[in-house]
């Protein structure tokens, strides 16, 4: 999803994560990985934006751990988000700190290619982190080499009501045949098959990152999202064919672009709409006594063999190319991203943890994410984290334009095109 958009909806979710002990022989190997490589004194510095006071509390208490380990001192400077997007631009450049938080994907990208973010593939080598995040590892890596450590994230799909579908007797469309004949049924039922509000105009990314994840794949899509390949190409045309065959069909709420997600959400909350294509968050839109009720699917195959991949947008960590402590930097990121001290400072924050072996949460629905992640090839970020701010704009206001006027399709194609011509010059 977007920037400030996501992170005002992820507060929105509050989640409580419990403490877990993994054991005494899983702590004492946790405990032999993480070897200081500065155990007497300097300091490190770290600029984070964290909003969430929960959270900010929990990163000084792991700030306050490794110093009493290591004699290593560590300063947290924390901004206001907003602030942070804008002085990350001056302080990478001319007094950057040994750390800042920061995101992934294309918007990491951008620091990448100016040189302004330390490549930590030796970090990634050194910790094993390769086994541990799996297809995660996307959304920090570049050429083959890691510039971050994913945080936590929301992994996107379609949610439905566990008691309706049980009523019904409905299962979760696996792909597209499945797909239809559920929307026939569901409009059959008297409900709209899937709730979606387009206002905020960002949940039709969130339908074009899954249409083209489907059917063209991942590479295929970064490409796109890079402005390496034309919005008039032909590999676009059958997602939206498919996408208008859903249109007519009347898959969608018919007055969805004149209200938001929240309101497409409450619609799946009160049974009027069978599912939802969203990220977690979507349970901000249910009454705490029908969470129980909430349920995860990934969104249906497409087109046979070609691999799941899916949006899951994360935030990251970085050490700045020009940080003056780049090796007490990569010690205190190993100490900070231990299982047990990632799953407590995403606790407060209620995001899937994207490393596979963090302690589970009392939110099943994270541990559902989890466990689905498990068996994703790949991950894109989200469509206005993996493409230019201003492409972004056009692209998702060109989505929503399509999802009234279809026969618009050319023109619209069009007129994205002449966005990316003049953007990825």
């Amino acid at each position: 999803m977007a920037s400030k958009n996501e992170l005002s909806l992820i507060n929105a979710i509050r989640a409580s994560r419990r403490q877990f002990m993994i054991g005494t022989g899983a702590a004492l190997a946790a405990t032999a990985l993480y070897r200081p490589a500065i155990a007497n004194g300097g300091e490190v510095t770290i600029i984070s934006d964290i909003g969430n006071a929960d959270q900010r509390a929990v990163l000084e208490r792991i700030a306050a751990d490794f110093t009493k380990k290591t004699g290593t001192k560590v300063t947290i400077n924390n901004m206001d988000h907003e602030a942070h997007k804008t002085a990350i631009r001056s302080y990478l450049v001319v007094g950057a700190p040994d750390i800042c938080f920061w995101f992934s994907g294309n918007r990491m990208k951008a620091f990448v290619d100016r040189g302004l973010f330390d490549d930590i593939s030796d970090l990634f080598a050194k910790e094993g982190y390769s086994d541990k995040l799996g297809a995660t590892m996307t959304a920090v890596t570049v050429n083959g080499k890691q510039y971050g450590l994913p945080l936590g994230g929301i992994l996107w799909g379609l949610f439905y009501r566990k008691d309706v579908f049980a009523e019904k007797g409905w299962t979760a469309p696996k792909n597209w045949d499945d797909f239809l004949k559920f929307g026939e049924a569901a409009k059959s039922a008297g409900m709209t098959p899937i709730s979606m509000g387009t206002k905020e105009l960002w949940p039709t990314g969130g339908w074009f990152d899954h249409m083209n994840l489907r059917i063209n794949g991942l590479d295929k899509h970064l490409a796109l999202m890079e402005g390496k390949i034309a919005y008039t190409d032909p590999m676009l045309k059958p997602v939206f064919d498919k996408w208008e065959e859903l249109i007519k069909a009347n898959f969608f709420s018919a007055s969805g672009p004149s209200f938001g997600w929240e309101q497409a959400g409450a619609a799946l909350a009160q049974k009027k709409a069978a599912m939802m294509d969203l990220g977690g968050f979507i349970k901000s839109a249910f009454p705490a006594s029908d969470h129980d009720q909430l349920a995860y699917a990934p969104f249906p195959e497409i087109v046979p063999g070609v691999a799941r991949y899916e949006d899951f947008s994360v935030n990251s960590v970085h050490i700045p190319a020009k940080a003056k402590n780049r090796q007490g930097a990569r010690d205190f990121l190993a100490y900070f991203y231990q299982p047990d001290n990632l799953g407590a400072f995403l606790e407060a924050e209620g995001a899937i943890p994207p490393r596979n072996d963090c302690p589970p949460s009392k939110d099943p629905m994270v541990n559902v994410a989890v466990e689905s992640l498990k068996t994703v090839k790949g991950t894109s970020q989200y469509y206005d984290r993996d493409t230019d701010p201003d492409m972004a704009q056009d692209g998702m206001k060109g989505f929503q334009e399509f999802t009234v006027k279809p026969e618009r399709r050319d023109q619209i194609l069009a007129r994205l095109e002449k966005t990316r011509a003049r953007i990825f010059k």
